[in-house]
C-alpha cells in the first residue's frame, strides 16, 4: 500500500484517499500532546468511575462493611487487570512505531498478533485467579466480617476478564494510530450503563456487591463490542486479511519482549499495593473504609498522569518508528511541564477541600469516623504528585521508544519503596504509614526513570553522530 505523509493535516492519507488517524511525527509536541491527553484522561476518569459507582451504591445501600469488601478486592483487580492492561498498551507498541514508519501492512501484522497473544493470555488468567482467589484474599488478612463481600465481588470481576481485555486492546490500537476520541465515546456510554445497571442489580435486585461487578464487567464487554463495531466500519486500514494471521515468530517474540515487561510493571506496583493492603486490613474495616473513599478520590485527579504516560508512550513510539530523537526529547519537555503545573494545582484543591467528598461514599452517620482519615490520606498523597508525573511520563514514554526492560527496574524500585514502608506500617499498626507508602513509591521510581532516561538518550545521541 502506498503511503504519503502530508504535513499539513497532521495525518496520514493512504491510497485511496482514505485518511488514517492522528500522526504526532509532526506539529508542535505540547499541543499534540494535549490534545492526545485529553480525551483518554475524559476515558480514564469515566473507568475511574465505574468504581467510584460501584463504591457509592455499594457504600450506600448495601452498608460501610461492603464498601470495605468491594474496597480490599482494589489492589487485586489492579495487579490481574493491570497486568493486561499493561500486556496490549504493549503488544500495541509496534503498532504505533509501524504507524510512525507509514508501514500500514506490517502495522496490521502487529494487530493480529497482539490479538493472538492477548486472547491466550486471558484464558490462563482467567483460570488462575477464579481458581485461587479465595486463597489469596486469605493470605492478604482481609477482615473476616468483610471477607465475603470481597470475594464475591472480584470473583465475578475476575470472570469477566475477556470483557477487560477486548476493549484495552482494541482502545491501545485505536490509540497507537493517535486516536484517542473514539476510545472516550464508547467508555462513556458504557459508564452510564454501568450506573444503570448497578441501580438496578444492586437496588432492585438485591444483589449487593455481586451486582456491581456483574454491571462493571457488562459495561466493559459493551464498550468494547463497540470498538469493534467502529474498526469494522470506520477504519478500513485494520481490516485483517488471512495473511495478516499468519503468526511470525520474531514479531511475536519482540512484542512480548516489549509487552511482558509493561506487564510486569504493574504487577510489580500491584504487589507493593497488595502489601500495604495487608498492612491496611490490620487496621479494620473503618480504617479499610476510609482509604477506599480516600483513594476513590485520589485516583479521579490522578487519571490525569495515567492519561499523559499514554499520550507519551503513542508519542514517543511514532516519533521512534521516524527516527526523530530530536522530537522525543521536545516532548517529554513539554510533558514534564504539563504535568508539573496540574500537580500543584490539584495538590491544593485535594488538600482544601477533598474530604468533603467523603459524603459521596458513605452513610452520614458514618461519616464522622471516616473523614479525619481520609484528610490524612489527601495531604500525605498529594504533595508527592510531581514524583508521580515522572513516573508515568518516563515510564510510559521509554516503553513507548521499545526499551521494556529497564522501565521495570523502576517497578521494583517501587516495590521495595512500598514494601519497605509497609511493612513498618504494619508493624507499628500505624494509618499514615500506609498513606505515605505509595509517595515513597513514586519518589524512588520517578530518580531511577530520569537516570535511565539521559543514559537512553545520550547514548541515541551518540548513534546518530556515528
Amino acid at each position: 500500500m502506498a503511503v504519503e505523509w502530508r504535513d499539513a493535516s497532521k495525518k496520514i492519507i493512504c491510497e485511496g484517499g482514505e485518511v488514517m488517524e492522528n500522526n504526532m511525527t509532526v506539529g508542535n509536541p505540547g499541543r499534540l500532546i494535549i490534545k492526545f491527553t485529553l480525551p483518554v484522561f475524559i476515558g480514564n476518569v469515566f473507568q475511574q468511575f465505574y468504581n467510584m459507582v460501584d463504591a457509592v451504591i455499594v457504600g450506600k445501600f448495601v452498608g460501610t462493611k461492603a464498601l470495605a469488601g468491594v474496597g480490599a478486592t482494589g489492589t487485586i483487580s489492579f495487579l490481574i487487570i493491570g497486568f493486561l492492561i499493561g500486556l496490549t498498551a504493549g503488544f500495541t507498541v509496534l503498532t504505533a512505531q509501524k504507524f510512525g514508519a507509514g508501514d500500514m501492512k506490517a502495522m496490521r501484522k502487529t494487530v493480529a498478533s497482539a490479538a493472538i497473544l492477548s486472547v491466550i493470555v486471558s484464558a490462563v488468567m482467567t483460570f488462575v485467579s477464579v481458581v485461587f482467589m479465595r486463597d489469596l484474599l486469605t493470605l492478604m488478612n482481609t477482615p473476616a466480617d468483610i471477607f465475603n463481600y470481597a470475594y464475591e465481588y472480584i470473583v465475578i470481576i475476575c470472570a469477566g476478564i475477556f470483557a477487560q481485555v477486548l476493549y484495552n486492546l482494541l482502545s491501545s490500537i485505536l490509540r497507537a494510530l493517535g486516536n484517542s476520541k473514539v476510545p472516550l465515546y464508547f467508555l462513556i456510554l458504557a459508564a452510564l450503563l454501568n450506573v444503570v445497571l448497578d441501580l438496578v442489580f444492586i437496588i432492585c435486585f438485591q444483589m449487593g456487591p455481586a451486582g456491581a461487578a456483574y454491571a462493571t464487567v457488562i459495561a466493559q464487554g459493551i464498550s468494547g463490542a463497540a470498538c469493534l463495531v467502529y474498526i469494522w466500519k470506520a477504519v478500513p486500514q485494520l481490516h485483517l486479511c488471512k495473511e495478516d494471521w499468519k503468526v511470525e515468530r520474531a514479531l511475536l517474540r519482540k512484542q512480548i519482549q516489549i509487552g511482558f515487561p509493561m506487564a510486569l510493571q504493574y504487577s510489580i506496583t500491584a504487589i507493593g499495593t497488595m502489601m500495604v493492603q495487608s498492612a491496611l486490613n490490620l487496621l479494620g474495616s473503618v480504617a479499610v473504609a476510609a482509604f477506599t473513599a480516600a483513594s476513590k478520590i485520589e485516583q479521579i485527579v490522578t487519571q490525569a498522569y495515567v492519561a499523559l504516560g499514554t499520550a507519551m508512550a503513542t508519542y514517543c513510539a511514532q516519533n521512534m518508528g521516524a527516527g526523530d530523537i530530536r522530537r522525543i526529547r521536545s516532548g517529554f519537555r513539554s510533558a514534564t511541564i504539563l504535568g508539573s503545573v496540574y500537580s500543584v494545582v490539584v495538590a491544593v484543591l485535594l488538600v482544601a477541600g477533598g474530604r468533603y467528598l467523603t459524603y459521596l461514599f458513605v452513610e452520614a452517620a458514618d461519616v464522622p469516623q471516616v473523614i479525619g482519615r481520609v484528610q490524612t490520606y489527601l495531604v500525605c498523597v498529594s504533595v508527592f504528585f510531581i514524583p508521580l508525573t515522572v513516573v508515568n511520563l518516563y515510564r510510559n514514554g521509554i516503553q513507548g521508544m521499545g526499551y521494556g526492560l529497564l522501565p521495570m527496574t523502576a517497578g521494583i524500585a517501587e516495590l521495595v519503596g512500598r514494601g519497605v514502608v509497609a511493612i513498618f506500617a504494619s508493624y507499628q499498626k500505624s494509618y499514615v504509614g500506609v498513606c505515605l507508602a505509595s509517595p515513597m513509591a513514586w519518589i524512588l521510581a520517578g530518580a531511577l526513570l530520569l537516570l535511565i532516561y539521559f543514559k537512553i538518550m545520550k547514548d541515541l545521541d551518540q548513534i546518530q553522530e556515528a
